[in-house]
């Protein structure tokens, strides 16, 4: 008898959400199916599958242990969330060739089941950045005697849940810092910034007002801007990797002990000449909106009023400025020359569903120009930060 071929092996999820992207939260059950189509016959010892879901960092740094001597050393640092393993057909053991026990599969096209229970337990949301990543899968393998066995893989996304409605993200934000110019031996009058925000925490779609006082006591024009950034922080063997840069949106990460994701909102003042005056305040990116009366006011309007899965954004604003207008190579961190491509399911998820950043206006309150200020001071009124 002609053994038949495997034609296709695939995994494919049932999907919880009408854009038909696997995207699961801690406690779900994770269901699917492990798709065979074969020609002719063929006998299987087993079919299992795999569940993992793990953080992951590496890095390395060059280091020099004295005259012409340099070497690198890795940082890696893995935290496990996930680990399952189920028998779809046959027994466990599958290291020997015995004609029994076989299963045999027909010619055609076969579907097997399989689900699995989410760890209640807080889950870090998949992320894929430079240094490290959160990663989810279902890995199938076929075995056959005499055969290699047959592999294959397919990942899935969770987002862990953020609640905006708490007090802590509910509270409002806001700084102050000033600046005096010098020019060789002249000192010009100082120049202030204070901004508030009404909440620290903010879904996609979402607009962030953003209320700012500046005093101009110099004699220069000055221009406020903003900008949202995202913070990557990597720890292992003691030691962090941060990188600051514009973010395709995805949730904060802030339960995961080696991987953090955080965002900031900089409001600055951009002063011709000199080293802009710029302030930080902190941001949460949630995935459950604002309930309709979770505002300290009103005036912080929420286009959130869909779900994380399915909502519709505003039309995109003017480009946000680039980090190196706003942050002089002294304040830098880590960045990279180039924006890194960003991979996985989770971005495609993102980039499909138009996943960007919540749009903010800056909302002047108040100005204070001295006389020696010949300039009024200009004003830009709505940035939007695009991945």
């Amino acid at each position: 008898m002609v053994l038949g071929k495997v034609k296709s092996f695939t995994v494919s999820y049932d999907c919880l959400n009408d854009s038909n992207v696997p995207v699961f939260s801690s406690g779900d059950s994770v269901s699917g199916r492990v798709i065979i189509e074969v020609t002719g016959e063929i006998r299987v010892k087993s079919l299992k599958i795999h569940a993992k879901g793990f953080a992951k960092v590496r890095w390395t740094e060059s280091r020099n242990a004295g005259s012409n001597t340099a070497y690198t050393q890795n940082y890696t640092e893995e935290v496990e969330y996930l680990n399952h393993k189920d028998i779809l057909i046959g027994h466990e053991r599958d290291d020997d060739n015995s004609e029994e026990g076989l299963t045999t599969i027909h010619s055609g096209r076969h579907e097997y089941a399989f689900s699995f229970e989410l760890p209640q337990t807080p889950l870090a949301t998949s992320f894929e950045g430079k240094h490290g990543s959160v990663r989810y899968w279902v890995k199938a393998e076929l075995h056959r005697p005499w055969l290699l066995p047959l592999k294959t893989k397919k990942e899935f996304t969770v987002f862990e849940h953020i609640d905006i409605n708490t007090p802590l993200l509910l509270s409002p934000q806001a700084g102050t810092k000033d600046k005096t110019l010098c020019c060789w031996f002249c000192t010009s009058g100082p120049i202030s910034l204070s901004a508030k925000i009404e909440r620290k925490g903010y879904t996609p779609g979402e607009s962030i007002q953003i209320f700012a006082e500046i005093e101009n006591c110099s004699s220069r024009m000055v221009v406020p801007k903003a900008a949202i950034y995202q913070t990557q922080t990597f720890y292992a063997k003691g030691k962090m990797k941060e990188m600051l840069k514009i973010p395709p949106v995805s949730p904060s990460i802030l339960d995961c002990s080696i991987i953090r994701v955080e965002y900031s909102l900089m409001v600055y003042v951009d002063i011709p000449g000199a080293i802009n005056l710029s302030l930080n305040l902190p941001l949460v990116i949630g995935t459950i909106p604002l309930h309709p009366f979770g505002s300290r006011t009103s005036s912080v309007s929420s286009q959130c009023s869909m779900s994380w899965l399915g909502m519709g954004l505003p039309e995109r604003p003017e480009a946000p400025p680039s980090y190196a207008e706003i942050v002089t190579e002294e304040q830098r961190v880590d960045v990279p020359a180039a924006r890194e491509e960003l991979e996985g399911h989770l971005f495609a998820y993102i980039h499909d569903s138009a996943f960007n950043p919540p749009h903010f206006t800056l909302r002047l309150i108040q100005t204070q120009i001295m006389p020696v200020a010949l300039k009024s001071v200009g004003w830009t009124s709505v940035h939007h930060v695009e991945s």
